[in-house]
């Protein structure tokens, strides 16, 4: 069974789902903040949605820089290789596609990174917003690249 828990973000409402053992999506349902639920709406208040919002709203806070949630990752054996490596990146860090497509052992394959990012569901948790192109541009992110800036800047140490 899906259990689904709504929160307000800095990014807009967001949805977490989780399959009572582990979260399974988290993305943008309304990046205006309009959505009519309210911000404490959960299907099922279970521990890991518990949890998840709270790591969320550290996170947002600048008070986080991991995550301690188990993940229920489902994809190509190449798309979990490409969201392992995702996990990977530390927090105030970018790669490019093709920084990526070498880790995972297939240099020629920016494009099929990109693709493997699209269709990340568990948006944050696996920072596909750390990924930039090869020239430092901002391309590319479910969430709009308005979304992957502020989260960008969001990890950088303040002065």
């Amino acid at each position: 069974m899906i259990n689904r828990c709504y929160m307000f973000s800095p990014i807009g409402t967001v949805c977490i789902e989780e399959d009572e053992a582990a979260i399974t999506a988290l993305y943008i349902v309304d990046k205006n903040k309009n959505m009519a639920v309210e911000a404490e709406y959960c299907s099922k208040a279970s521990d890991i949605l518990i949890q998840a919002k709270h790591e969320l709203t550290e996170y947002f806070d600048g008070k986080r820089k991991k995550f301690d949630l188990p993940l229920h990752m489902t994809g190509t054996k190449f798309q979990l290789r490409v969201w392992n490596e995702l996990r990977r990146i530390p927090y105030g860090e970018t790669r490019s596609y093709k920084d990526i497509a070498r880790a995972v052992g297939n240099p020629k394959a920016c494009r099929a990174v990109g693709g493997a990012n699209n269709k990340n569901h568990i948006l944050i948790l696996i920072p596909c917003h750390r990924v930039i192109g090869k020239n430092g541009s901002l391309v590319g992110f479910g969430g709009g690249v308005d979304v992957k800036k502020y989260l960008l800047e969001l990890e950088q140490p303040k002065h």
